[in-house]
């Protein structure tokens, strides 16, 4: 291993058996007919030992997606699959990828072809969320799913808790869309009945109307947080006439 990449080990806080696992993680595309060249191979032979992350990124993309879910899972027991599909997708997307490859610096450590590196290609988001990725896949292969666990648990997850709250209402208005579809139903209509505050601190106030009713209303510092608060409300008032239709027509 390079004193380079044996830095980024000490990052990553794992290292490997196999150094060039972690070397290949970090090679792009771009690199690679230099990279061949200066072994006097051919730029095209396909059986060289330097190959480039991409299939890598592939993998790291799945084993990412599997332990998210497991930690979705065990966290929020009381998440339905919605809530933890949309979940999943907001803590495992290219802008969350590329803010965890920045805090561990793996652009310092990227393999790059001249061209990319003019272009700056160190600091791409597309690029080292990718790299994030081939990163997951490397320490995947090196030491199992243990081992690359730690390294997701450390690096992406700790999101969820950051932010529980808006990830768990963030499907709200998807969600009372999707009941109302189940039903042969028109979509909710969010009504906007009110402003107060200085410009510098609105406050917005939303109702939601199902079929000609108020179902409920919700403020936030935002239209959009106010309609995902209304849909929340318009849930619990749907959930709790099913389990008691009398209770909740007293509410009214």
């Amino acid at each position: 291993m390079t004193r380079e990449s044996d830095s980024l080990s000490d990052r990553l806080d794992y290292h490997f058996r196999n150094p060039e696992l972690l070397e290949r993680a970090l090679t792009h595309s771009s690199a690679i007919p230099e990279l061949r060249a200066a072994r006097g191979e051919d730029i095209a032979f396909a059986d060289s030992v330097v190959q480039d992350n991409e299939r890598f990124e592939f993998l790291g993309d799945a084993v990412l997606d599997l332990l998210t879910s497991e930690y979705l899972l065990k966290t929020f027991p009381d998440w339905t699959e919605g809530q933890l599909s949309k979940s999943r997708s907001r803590l495992v997307n290219g802008h969350s990828l590329e803010i965890a490859a920045r805090k561990l610096g793996i652009g310092e450590y990227l393999r790059l072809g001249r061209g990319e590196e003019k272009t700056g290609g160190r600091e791409k988001p597309a690029l080292l969320a990718d790299a994030f990725e081939a990163v997951v896949a490397a320490i995947y292969l090196d030491g199992g799913l243990d081992a690359a666990r730690e390294l997701v648990y450390k690096t992406i997850l700790p999101l969820a808790l950051e932010d529980r709250l808006s990830i768990a209402d963030s499907d709200r208005k998807s969600a009372l869309q999707e009941y109302l579809q189940g039903r042969g139903e028109l979509p909710a209509e969010y009504r906007l009945a009110g402003e107060s505050g200085p410009d510098h601190q609105k406050r917005f106030l939303v109702e939601v109307w199902i079929k000609g009713q108020r179902m409920a209303s919700a403020e936030g510092s935002t239209k959009k947080e106010a309609e995902q608060k209304a849909a929340r409300s318009t849930l619990e008032k749907i959930d709790s006439s099913v389990v008691n239709p009398a209770a909740a027509a007293e509410t009214e």
